[in-house]
């Protein structure tokens, strides 16, 4: 059953407004006020709009006050399938009200089977863009449709989600795009409870089950092999299905997190201190590194990578680096000098490394 917005059904009491002169109520299937051109009733209780959706019949009220928070008027049910959904009231004498309160009924139910027409018209494409960013919004205008959609795509609307974050490594080729796309509805085939849409220019959010990623995570892990050069993955947290913005949120915490990393899938579930540094807003992020690490060069910065890779090992770094310890030694006495920090030092070598994480993923 379509459910109207209150967006719409204040677009649809005002119109009736103007053509009348009357105020008018529209009455959810709880029997509460959604819209009205009385702002003060809208989110209060219409105890003749409740009986008249229990009936499945219209209500004429002669006078204030015979039904809790009702005004003398009439309330007409709107149908759906056969089944009243919403209610019409109109206020005031309802031998003068009776027919507007019958064109704004009609006027209803136009609106609701034109949103239906425009819902069957939508392509698959379409309608998995609409469910997935209706979602990150928020605040979906149209709940009934989107659980209509869930149901459609073979998602459970009452079960935990997680949001995937695929990024392309090429922002630019149109190939590389339709290439993802192929490989992407293929996993989702794979995974089931699964569905995607394209986010310019280089990002597919994916929406799925959570069981069904935990169940089937290997899956996932061999797509992301496969395809090492071409994308990163970002897996966000379980969350319920109205708050896939946090899930989504945490998807890009992950992916970022992968900045310095020689895999190309990370689960926001797995992560620590990249939890807290994805949470840094970009002046404080540019504050700690023009304070920390902004003296130094691009070869420093190299250097004190490889060394916190090799855990502060004098002998495995200058290894890796082809340097004599000597030099190598040297070369942290000037990192010391220009930065203020002594790499050497737990308390400043913690500094340095978060800086050098938080430049690595910079926007």
């Amino acid at each position: 059953m379509n459910v109207i917005s209150s967006k719409t059904a204040q677009q649809i009491v005002d119109t009736v407004k103007e053509f009348c002169g009357y105020d008018i109520n529209f009455i959810n299937e709880k029997g509460m006020i959604l819209a009205s051109t009385d702002t003060l009733r809208i989110g209060t209780f219409h105890e003749g709009g409740m009986a008249a959706l229990k009936n499945g019949e219209s209500l004429e009220v002669f006078q204030d006050d015979a039904f809790h928070g009702t005004q003398k008027g009439v309330n007409i049910p709107v149908l759906q399938d056969g089944k009243p959904s919403a209610v019409i009231g109109i206020s005031g004498n309802p031998d003068e009200v009776r027919s507007y309160a019958r064109l704004a009924e009609r006027i209803t139910r136009l609106i609701l089977r034109e949103q239906e027409l425009n819902a069957a018209a939508r392509t698959s494409t379409e309608r998995k863009n609409y469910l997935i960013q209706s979602l990150l919004n928020g605040s979906p205008e149209n709940p009934g449709y989107l659980l209509r959609l869930l149901k459609d795509f073979g998602l459970d609307p009452d079960s935990p989600k997680k949001i995937i974050l695929i990024r392309l490594n090429s922002k630019n080729s149109s190939g590389s795009i339709s290439y993802a796309e192929s490989r992407i509805q293929k996993l989702c085939d794979t995974l089931q409870g699964t569905v995607f849409c394209y986010q310019y220019p280089c990002d597919f959010i994916l929406l799925a089950d959570a069981s069904c990623i935990e169940q089937h995570f290997s899956f996932l892990e061999h797509f992301a092999s496969q395809e090492q050069n071409v994308l990163c993955i970002g897996v966000g947290k379980s969350v319920d299905l109205y708050q896939a913005q946090a899930s989504y949120a945490t998807a890009q915490i992950a992916l970022e997190s992968l900045s310095l990393s020689e895999t190309n899938l990370s689960r926001f579930d797995q992560l620590t201190l990249e939890i807290l540094l994805g949470s840094v807003s970009l002046e404080g992020r540019q504050e700690f590194l023009a304070r920390s690490i902004g003296s130094l060069s691009s070869d420093d910065k190299h250097l004190l990578r490889m060394y916190f890779e090799e855990d502060c090992s004098l002998s495995h770094t200058a290894e890796k680096l082809f340097l004599h310890k000597n030099t190598l030694q040297y070369r942290l006495d000037r990192i010391r000098r220009n930065s203020g920090y002594d790499p050497r030092k737990f308390k400043d070598g913690v500094i340095l490394y978060l800086a050098l994480r938080l430049s690595s993923s910079a926007p």
